[in-house]
């Protein structure tokens, strides 16, 4: 039986800022130590820019970090007891039982927020211990093949998204809306 649902992307859609990137400013501010990845960090990024890495593989050195943070579940409930009000107001409004999240951020950190929604959660699946990535990075077409891996049986009533990388997604609902901060604008899109 096919399930119309409503499908969206998490950062800067739900949740206002990259929620990965707020982590690790939380995790910087509580766990200074994370600081000791940053080097190897930052010597991928030319790889990547040179497009000689890919996106997965640049955000498993990123997510070295993790390493340094001493106790990560009970860091993620407590970064999100800070953050999670800010959960925009406009998903609040509109949200349904039946929602899903796709995300390209680590279903460790997402997972903690859609369970506190109620809602179903597709994400990158990041090792919280160690920062390795198994499957690919959550972003793209990848999003397709997970949504329909995960729910074969589910159409996209409406889909919202910050990203044009999102597209892939758009093109599979009856009606797209890019997020502008507070603001939904209809997505342009070819229909495939």
């Amino acid at each position: 039986m096919i399930e119309k649902v409503n499908v969206y992307d998490w950062d800067k859609t739900i949740f206002p800022v990259d929620s990965t990137a707020a982590f690790y400013g939380w995790c910087v501010r509580c766990f200074p130590k994370v600081l000791r990845a940053l080097p190897s960090t930052a010597a991928i990024l030319p790889k990547y820019w040179a497009k000689k890495c890919t996106k997965t593989q640049a955000k498993e050195r990123f997510y070295g970090f993790l390493k340094y943070v001493p106790d990560i579940d009970s860091a993620v409930e407590a970064f999100w007891d800070e953050y999670f009000p800010r959960v925009n107001r406009w998903y609040l409004d509109h949200q349904q039982p039946d929602d899903i999240i796709i995300s390209a951020s680590p279903e460790f950190l997402i997972a903690v927020p859609a369970g506190r929604l109620g809602l179903r959660l597709l994400a990158s699946r990041v090792d919280r211990h160690t920062g390795e990535t198994e499957g690919e990075n959550c972003h793209g077409e990848e999003k397709v093949r997970r949504l329909r891996e995960a729910y074969p049986e589910v159409e996209i009533r409406e889909f919202y998204s910050d990203s044009l990388s999102d597209t892939p997604l758009a093109k599979l609902a009856d009606k797209a809306y890019l997020v502008k901060g507070q603001e939904l604008l209809p997505w342009i899109t070819e229909k495939e």
